[in-house]
């Protein structure tokens, strides 16, 4: 896998950030391509955590067009049917704890469950922007915790 991706001609840095970008993927994707490509954790949490939160605001304020658009579409309407159903699903943590819910949801290292997850449910749900940014961006100090990442930072220090 590393030689097919050093084999892509892009630097390591831009496709660790590229990866933090993908939806369903994410930072914790890129964490682990990072680390296997060598890179040290110093350089690697930093470019993931930028790549991962780059995109939320673009989600938030034009997620729901974009999801009603795409569920229009031969193509991706029935994903974002199902889609849309597990994230219903997944909302009543978030309806019932509120902004530590959306928290949890973002941080819980499963996939479906970051950033682009937590935005778009911010966005279906009606969240206000002021509350719903601080909770994704927990939700990511979360999952980079879990990632082990803070818990080698912790060491070095």
């Amino acid at each position: 896998m590393v030689e097919f991706l050093e084999g892509l001609g892009l630097s390591p840095q831009l496709l660790i950030f590229v990866i933090s970008m993908v939806p369903f993927v994410e930072l914790r994707g890129g964490i682990i391509v990072g680390l296997a490509l060598e890179l040290p954790w110093w350089e690697v949490l930093p470019i993931c955590f930028i790549g991962n939160i780059f995109p939320i605001p673009f989600v938030i304020l034009f997620g729901r067009k974009i999801i009603d658009w795409l569920g229009k579409t031969k193509l991706f309407g029935r994903f974002v049917a199902r889609y849309k159903l597990k994230l219903a699903e997944k909302s009543k943590i978030i309806k019932k704890y509120g902004h530590f819910g959306l928290a949890l949801f973002v941080g819980i290292p499963v996939p479906g469950t970051g950033a682009w997850s937590g935005a778009l449910l911010a966005v279906l749900l009606n969240m206000r922007i002021a509350f719903a940014v601080p909770a994704i961006l927990a939700g990511i100090i979360m999952t980079l915790g879990t990632s082990g990442v803070i818990g080698a930072f912790s060491a070095v220090m």
